[in-house]
């Protein structure tokens, strides 16, 4: 879809003009603006450029998922849940929702199961996932009952009212305590799944703190002020501390022998802590994973580098 700026739109912001002209969402149109599938000029843009007259604007429209998720029996671990929503703790090797390679083994599926009650504020596919973890990303979770909850979590998550923490073993020992990581990013151009830092991309910030240092591997405990794909881990490579255990992000240059024949399911990062406003009560909820029941692969990764010390 193709279209030409005229005077009336002179000066619109990308995001604003696309959503105007494309009849899609801001949220839409920002993440189709990250993710290379409008593009100005046959360059990417920033969502806040300022759109000009004559301006050839290229929107590659995706095809749309026409399945509807199914309910299925999958266990979950939920440690709280009311009539707005419900805190869990995903497991490894479950992803959010459905795509065009895994229709049913999800984690929409696994709560269609348990409730006839969720949000579709995100669509069918999405129904009740507020934030998303990565596939091989365990840890807290929110998901909403019903789009008045929905909306209000979203909210504040945004507006950064909520504290989502999350543990990770990085390779290499990183000397500052504590930091904070401002790089945007953008997908790479590939199309495949994988981000980068690129000033084109949506703002992206990062803090994290030095819980323990081994002899090349450092444990963190990082803060998101953003929530962007693949953030820690992409924000963490760029740094050249990769996430142990993360192909997808691996950096060159480790003395790695520590970690010979020591396998994970994938990168060694979890989100512990989750601290939010009720969005009915105005009760601030507060939930953190303990030690004795982080994931095994963390478990595991932090008794090697300790008993090596």
């Amino acid at each position: 879809m193709k279209v030409i700026v005229d005077f009336d739109n002179e000066n619109l912001r990308l995001d604003n003009f696309s959503s105007k002209v494309f009849s899609i969402s801001r949220t839409q149109a920002q993440k189709l603006i990250e993710n290379g599938k409008i593009l100005v000029n046959n360059e990417i843009k920033k969502t806040s450029y300022k759109v000009q007259v004559d301006d050839f604007i290229d929107y590659e429209k995706e095809q749309e998922i026409v399945f509807e998720p199914k309910p299925k029996d999958i266990k979950l671990d939920i440690l709280y849940e009311d009539d707005d929503l419900i805190v869990l703790n995903k497991q490894k090797g479950l992803i959010c929702h459905p795509t065009t390679k895994n229709e049913e083994d999800t984690l929409v599926s696994a709560l269609l199961f348990h409730t006839k009650n969720l949000s579709d504020v995100q669509g069918k596919i999405r129904q009740g996932i507020v934030h998303r973890l990565d596939k091989d990303t365990s840890g807290l979770m929110l998901v909403a009952k019903n789009n008045k909850a929905h909306q209000k979590l979203q909210e504040d998550i945004k507006s950064k009212k909520t504290v989502r923490k999350y543990l990770a073993v990085c390779y290499g020992v990183i000397k500052e305590d504590f930091g904070i990581i401002d790089k945007p990013l953008i997908h790479n151009m590939d199309k495949t799944v994988k981000m980068t830092v690129n000033e084109l991309g949506l703002d992206a910030v990062t803090e994290y703190k030095v819980l323990e240092r081994f002899e090349n591997a450092t444990f963190l405990e990082l803060k998101l002020q953003t929530g962007r794909t693949h953030q820690i881990r992409c924000h963490m490579s760029s740094l050249n501390h990769p996430v142990v255990g993360d192909d997808l992000y691996g950096a060159k240059g480790f003395k790695r022998s520590i970690f010979k024949n020591f396998k994970t399911q994938g990168q060694v990062l979890m989100s512990y802590y989750l601290s939010f406003t009720h969005p009915t009560t105005g009760e601030i909820m507060e939930f953190e994973i303990k030690e004795e029941n982080y994931h095994i692969d963390l478990i595991r990764t932090l008794n090697l580098l300790r008993s090596l010390k």
